[in-house]
């Protein structure tokens, strides 16, 4: 392979066979990409919203507790 590669000009090893890359894996690549950028929403989302319950469930839970000490 790099016998091949060995024989070819410079802008076939850094721009040509990347660009080819890029189209033929390109489908793939960004459904990946997706995926993950997906992913890391619904985690970031999940944390948000738990954080939030136990935000609000102490809140409600100190300011009872506060009530029928009186």
């Amino acid at each position: 392979m790099r016998e091949i590669f060995a024989g070819l000009p410079w802008w076939v090893k850094w721009i040509a066979v990347p660009v080819i890359a890029l189209v033929v894996f390109g489908g793939l690549i960004a459904s990946v990409v997706g995926f993950l950028v997906g992913l890391l929403f619904k985690v970031l989302a999940f944390v948000a919203l738990v954080g939030g319950l136990i935000y609000v469930v102490r809140k409600f839970t100190t300011r009872s507790s506060s009530r029928s000490d009186w």
